[in-house]
């Protein structure tokens, strides 16, 4: 196997300049925007980033800020909490810059982002697949300044062999369905335009004591065994996840466990939030609607009563994969999720089928009994002996029982600020409105 380059950084002219040559592309950039005061003066009017944490009131999706346009809300933010920020400056006065950090090796980039002067950049940029977003943003959480640090904008350019994080948002920004280049390109012009929209962040805690945050999904069962068994069919790219696919209907497995999820609906003020879990070694925001996993789920839960299923998967976006519209039932909410289970018992051609309709966002129109979804705000996951196993992000975790909860709009993220109707066909080019 060849060995990987060693990390390279540089400072780029934004405005035609370029890296040296052999940049190897899966990678984590900052960015730092170019000197544009006619921009800065329509920042003027952007709305703030929102003060992550609990169960604040998320942001509409239609005020979306700019990037370049929140550094002075950090600063204000920081300075209400009675913390420190991290160096900053206004960006339109800082000399236009790009450093390019090439991750070596699993967490790498989880490392880096842990000791980055965020205060130099606009944005960091993950050119990758969703695997080192989840790096990323999980690096950010474990940081002393996670409170600010969260709030730095962040940009998804697909490189990957799944890209579902890129793919929603080519979807919410009203872009067809495309894949590879096209996909890439649809992204670019994202960042460009400089819109940031708030997302969801699934907030994680297993029964050994890890805390994580996941940006995409966690699944269990068909779907984390087609992710991590395909990884060795990587070169194939989205191919991969077809030909695993057909491999594990082939030997189709049954996974014993029991889910339970809270109910979108159910979240109303009138319900009392549960004694949280709090741990003293364990920074981030408060899981209100969590009880610890020794303790039965609170009585306003929803408990599955059959316990033999095909696949479990909790996701926060549209997408699966860039040809997988998982979602097509729009997007979620501020603070909600889409929960989606399949009970043992359904058969090899009828999964096929799903899966096949998976593609066009039709999976839904067979009203499969077997199939079922649910809006949730939170869920807990017990597997039985241990069997199956869970990929967060398509990043592979022990299997052992989990719980998480959503928490709205935490994660500012480069992207188009409306999502069309789920029954309204994506426009092909640009959204209206947004000349190219």
């Amino acid at each position: 196997m060849p060995e990987r380059a060693a990390p390279r950084a540089w400072s780029e002219d934004l405005a035609g300049r370029s890296p040296p040559q052999g940049a190897v592309p899966d990678s984590a950039s900052a960015v730092s925007s170019p000197s544009d005061p006619a921009a800065a003066g329509d920042d003027a009017g952007a709305s703030t980033a929102p003060a992550p944490g609990g169960e604040g009131d998320p942001l509409s999706p239609h005020r979306d800020a700019r990037l370049g346009s929140t550094d002075k809300e950090l600063k204000a933010g920081a300075a209400a909490a009675g913390s420190s920020p991290t160096a900053l400056g206004t960006p339109w006065q800082r000399e236009p810059r790009v450093e390019v950090l090439d991750p070596e090796r699993r967490n790498h980039a989880r490392e880096l982002v842990q000791v980055e002067e965020l205060g130099r950049w606009d944005a960091l940029v993950v050119m990758s697949g969703d695997g080192l977003m989840h790096e990323v943003v999980n690096g950010l959480m474990e940081r002393p300044d996670w409170e600010t640090a969260i709030r730095k904008p962040l940009c998804s350019l697909p490189a990957g062999s799944g890209n579902a994080l890129a793919a929603s948002l080519n979807h919410y920004a009203g872009y067809e369905q495309v894949t590879n280049e096209d996909l890439l390109t649809n992204c670019t012009l994202l960042l460009c335009r400089r819109l940031l929209a708030p997302m969801n962040l699934l907030s994680l805690q297993t029964a050994s004591g890890l805390r994580l945050f996941s940006v995409l999904s966690l699944a269990w069962g068909f779907i984390a065994d087609v992710d991590l068994e395909s990884e060795k069919f990587r070169r194939l790219g989205e191919m991969r996840f077809t030909l695993g696919t057909f491999l594990r209907l082939a030997a189709l497995r049954v996974y014993q466990g029991t889910l339970a999820y809270l109910p979108a609906e159910r979240v109303v003020s009138q319900v009392p939030a549960p004694r949280s879990v709090e741990r003293q070694d364990q920074q981030g925001p408060t899981d209100a609607h969590l009880v610890p996993l020794e303790e039965p789920v609170p009585p306003h839960w929803t408990v599955v009563p059959e316990q033999d299923f095909v696949l479990v998967l909790a996701l926060l976006h549209s997408h699966l994969g860039s040809e997988m519209f998982a979602a097509p039932m729009g997007r979620c909410a501020a603070g909600t999720m889409h929960l989606f289970y399949v009970r043992a018992g359904v058969s090899r051609a009828m999964l096929l089928r799903l899966f096949l309709a998976m593609e066009k966002g039709r999976h839904m129109d067979y009203d499969c009994p077997y199939l079922v979804y649910v809006p949730v705000v939170a869920f807990r996951l017990e597997p039985k002996d241990g069997k199956g196993v869970f990929a967060v992000d398509g990043e592979l975790m022990v299997s052992e029982a989990v719980q998480g909860q959503v928490h709205p709009d935490y994660v500012w993220m480069a992207g188009g600020c409306m999502e069309p109707p789920p029954s309204q066909k994506p426009q092909q080019g640009a959204p209206p409105g947004e000349p190219l």
